[in-house]
């Protein structure tokens, strides 16, 4: 089960990213001054995180409704909330890292890629 700290220690950890109060002064994280990752306090909660597009979207929602929701604010945009208790800190790596990585300016994320080759 991730938390609120998980999140913290994983989005702080990724290169020129800054932890900033958002909407409110709920915590989200920046690359560059460029919003990747935020945490919503409200009653329903959950991480807004970014994925690649909208097909990647609808297919987390139909594939893992019980980790990943949306709201009609979010309509449109290729943003999922996700369910911090439903998923474990492996999957909230991934999760966090591939938002990071959408947002990061090429130079940043070819920095970052250079120091972490994939795994054959």
């Amino acid at each position: 089960m991730a938390t609120d700290d998980d999140v913290r220690r994983i989005a702080l950890a990724l290169p020129e990213t800054d932890e900033h109060p958002s909407y409110g002064g709920r915590p989200s994280w920046r690359v560059k001054k460029k919003f990747f990752l935020g945490l919503r306090t409200d009653e329903e909660g959950g991480l807004v995180a970014k994925v690649g597009d909208l097909d990647e979207k609808a297919s987390l929602l139909d594939a893992e409704p019980e980790k990943f929701f949306t709201t009609p604010h979010y309509d449109g945009y290729a943003i999922v909330l996700v369910r911090l208790p439903a998923v474990d800190v492996d999957e909230l790596e991934e999760l966090i890292t591939e938002s990071w990585r959408l947002t990061a300016p090429p130079r940043v994320l070819a920095a970052f890629d250079a120091a972490h080759p994939p795994t054959p």
